[in-house]
């Protein structure tokens, strides 16, 4: 962990997430049209570059073209993300439009993941509330026992890569999960991917095989959901962030030391739209993209000693899937190894 020590403001109960965006400057809300246009061109050309490469590439280079694809289609999803949060545009419809199209390549129902990702900032590393990395307690563990816990046991280690694929079809397609005021956009959402599935695989098998669909699809969207796996684990889950009961969860404290500035490669970044820049985005989601790191650079002049920033490594990783188990109100996480000790005794 890294931290700003010359913070100008001092976090107390008091404070409140308004406190905190005041000192946010304007500029860093304000939308502009032509670069969230533009950011929408870099990763449509970065997607096409992708399958291009796919196309033309021998066999010994197709992982590097699996992973610049599926990497571009990560900066499709944070395009559709600001669209969720209605920073990308004013008009609600042309949010909702280059959301839905933005998602579609990733077979994502727009609304559905816009509805549970409210929920996500409103309640952020609340026990019983947050539906982001979750950690099970002890006695959701042990309540899990046989395929649930054996599940949870692998995406909390080393297969954490999956972890978004299993959020994906285990909340965004099932309406009944939802208030019934959200029900009927939840269903044009995951028909309408479901509906481009139905037509746009069969095509791709019949002109490229039952490889070019692993080879232009399948892979590439596993590399997507490495990053949106990564990138999440990553945004709220260390060995020293605590995961809050509701009775003494605070809404500024959690945005702002619950959540971890991350730096990676910078061809990620770029192509990610700086989603690794999470700090500003948990304090107020009407930041556009574009504007997460003029907004990061203010935070940490007035807040810095509070922030949690980190690189990305295999060392990293390999630590969160070591120790951020299950949940412990004193220190944190237990590990596996420990919960499944103290049941011996």
């Amino acid at each position: 962990m890294v931290a700003i020590q010359n913070s100008s403001h001092t976090l107390t109960p008091e404070t409140t997430l308004r406190d905190i965006i005041k000192t946010i400057p304007a500029e860093c809300f304000e939308k502009k049209p032509l670069r969230a246009w533009l950011s929408v061109l870099f990763s449509v050309a970065a997607a096409a570059l992708g399958y291009a490469s796919i196309a033309f590439s021998p066999w010994y280079l197709l992982p590097f073209a699996w992973i610049l694809t599926g990497t571009a289609l990560t900066g499709f999803f944070v395009i559709g993300h600001d669209c969720g949060h209605r920073s990308f545009s004013n008009k609600i419809w042309v949010n909702d439009l280059v959301g839905h199209l933005a998602f579609l390549p990733l077979i994502f129902p727009f609304h559905g993941w816009r509805f549970k990702h409210d929920h996500h900032h409103l309640h952020t590393n609340k026990m019983g509330e947050d539906n982001a990395w979750y950690p099970f307690t002890v006695a959701e563990y042990e309540e899990g026992k046989g395929l649930i816990s054996n599940v949870y046991r692998m995406i909390r280690t080393r297969f954490w890569w999956i972890g978004s694929i299993l959020h994906w079809a285990n909340l965004h397609f099932d309406a009944s999960i939802y208030p019934e005021r959200q029900q009927k956009q939840v269903k044009f959402s995951y028909r309408l991917v479901i509906a481009f599935a139905v037509i746009v695989f069969p095509v791709l098998i019949y002109t490229t095989g039952l490889m070019g669909f692993v080879s232009y699809f399948v892979m590439p969207w596993l590399v997507y959901h490495f990053w949106m796996s990564t990138f999440t684990i990553v945004h709220h889950t260390m060995p020293d962030i605590q995961f809050k009961e509701k009775d003494q969860w605070h809404a500024a404290t959690e945005q702002l030391t619950g959540t971890v500035h991350c730096d990676y490669p910078v061809w990620v970044e770029w192509l990610c739209h700086d989603i690794n820049v999470h700090v500003p985005h948990h304090v107020s989601t009407g930041i556009p993209a574009y504007n997460l790191r003029l907004a990061h650079k203010s935070l940490d002049e007035n807040w810095g000693q509070y922030m949690y920033k980190t690189k990305f490594s295999w060392e990293l990783m390999k630590d969160i899937g070591d120790r951020c188990h299950i949940y412990d109100a004193e220190k944190c996480y237990k590990t596996f190894a420990e919960v499944d000790a103290s049941n011996k005794v």
